[in-house]
Parts: structure tokens; sequence; C-alpha cells
């Protein structure tokens, strides 16, 4: 370190200036991107009934894609590290908003959904004669064909 700390902010973010966080920084935002993908990808699919949870999903793709994706041009393009720096704390800060704030209201209200839909489902179909078709007056063809088969066993039997 030969110059003051705030004297590195206004440096371009090269490999010759940093050799210590270049190569780590956009090899880290390659991996994390790749790994946001997939995530995304696994995830949408094992949730693809959830709004909520897919839209977590894209909000966190498109946050990661622009942060890592400025981040990998930054280190191309030897940004300033105060540029640098400003794109990472932005875009991580928006992630935990995303993650932490924006969402868990809402993975409170279709949660309590789900148990309202899964209660009524169980009330419904807890007495054993929910399932059976109540006899009556009109019945289809198949049904009088089935009746006249049983009531000709009947006779038979007789």
């Amino acid at each position: 370190m030969l110059r003051l700390p705030w004297d590195y902010l206004f440096t371009r973010f090269s490999v010759h200036t940093f050799p210590d966080l270049y190569t780590p920084l956009w090899v880290a935002s390659l991996v994390l991107l790749v790994v946001l993908i997939v995530l995304y990808n696994s995830r949408t699919r094992a949730l693809h009934r959830h709004a909520p949870y897919l839209d977590l999903w894209e909000w966190l793709l498109w946050t990661g894609i622009s942060l890592f994706g400025l981040l990998l041009v930054a280190a191309v393009f030897n940004f300033y590290l105060i540029v640098l720096l400003v794109i990472l704390v932005t875009g991580l800060g928006v992630m935990l908003w995303v993650r932490f704030i924006r969402f868990p209201p809402m993975f409170e209200v279709y949660e309590q959904k789900m148990a309202k839909q899964r209660y009524f489902t169980r009330s419904k179909f807890a007495h054993p004669e929910s399932t059976i078709r109540p006899k009556g007056g009109r019945t289809g063809p198949a049904r009088a064909g089935l009746q006249r088969a049983r009531a000709n066993r009947s006779r038979r039997r007789r």
C-alpha cells in the first residue's frame, strides 16, 4: 500500500493496480452468475404452481444478472474502483431487500391462503359420504344398464 486508502477509489480496477482482487472478483462474478441461473431453473421447476415464489426468483435472477454482469463489464473495461464498489453495494443491497423485505409479507399472505384451502379441502372430504354420489331420481344410460344387469343376476339366483 503506497497511497492513502481513499486515493485507491479513483484508481482504475485492473490486474496491474489490484492484482490480489482482480482475478478473484471476475471469477467469482462468473461463477455466481452461473450458480444463480442454475438455481433459478431448478427452483422455478419445483415451485411452478406457487406464483409468489416464482416472482421472488424472477427478481433475484434479473438483479443477479445485472449485478454480476456489470461486475464483469467493470472488470473487463477497467472502471474506477469506486464505480465497482457502488455497483457491488447497490446490487447486493437490492438482492437482500428483495429476499428479506419485499417478499416475506407476500409469502405470509400466500401461506395463509394455502392453509385455508387445505382446511376447506379436508373439511369437505372429512365425512365418508362426501365422496359418494347421492342416490337420485335420474339415471344415465350406463347407470340404467348396470341396474338392469344387477336385476337380471338377482332373478337368476332366485
